[in-house]
């Protein structure tokens, strides 16, 4: 599996392009700068399998209606973020208006369903605690976890916006740390780390 960064927005969003042999892409959490997101598709002749959200925040979303006009395809998050995520009540003055919510149907995965993308799987894992829908994405065989805005190296996602718990980020970050040391992993801001150094040098981990 090949992995694209493209950081977006001012908030350095980490939008993730996963591309394979067959010119398909699956785009994670495009969050703002839809246009460059695209530009970086076309480039590499990439097309859309899906989109993927992490979670509703909108500094994770807000690049999706400009990515679905020009390459649409289906669009995937946690029901419990649905609810809210392109509501009025989702913006950041003055960083993020509304998100605009793309023309299609927003489809649902809960903890423990999977997202086909080719001949692999991205298990759903439900990681509550910085939004109430908030989503990581592991592939089993490659040892792979995208951790959104539930960990970071050598930190976590805040708990202090609306609908954050810090109890439930606590039991969200027990499950995660079942997985395998050797785990690398791509979280929704900053740089790609494993499991093994979380464990070892997070604070929230231990």
């Amino acid at each position: 599996m090949k992995i694209e960064t493209i950081i977006v927005g001012p908030f350095g969003v980490n939008c993730l392009v996963l591309g394979n042999d067959r010119q398909n892409a699956l785009v994670i959490d495009p969050g703002d700068d839809g246009p460059m997101i695209c530009d970086v598709l076309r480039e590499k002749q990439l097309m859309v399998a899906a989109y993927v959200l992490t979670h509703g925040h909108c500094d994770h979303i807000c690049g999706l209606y400009d990515c679905y006009q020009a390459f649409p395809a289906p669009v995937y998050m946690h029901p419990m973020d649905a609810r809210w995520a392109f509501s009025s009540t989702n913006q950041l003055p003055p960083y993020y208006a509304p998100a605009r919510k793309p023309a299609t149907e927003i489809l649902l995965r809960e903890d423990g369903e999977s997202i086909a993308f080719d001949s692999a799987e991205l298990k759903v894992i439900h990681t509550p605690g910085h939004s109430p829908g908030g989503i990581c994405l592991y592939l089993e065989e490659e040892r792979l976890l995208i951790s959104g805005d539930t960990l970071f190296r050598g930190s976590v996602g805040r708990t202090d916006l609306p609908g954050g718990d810090p109890r439930q980020l606590a039991a969200s970050l027990k499950r995660l740390k079942a997985l395998p040391d050797q785990t690398t992993i791509y979280p929704g801001h900053g740089a790609h780390t494993t499991m093994a150094y979380e464990k070892k040098h997070n604070f929230f981990m231990r």
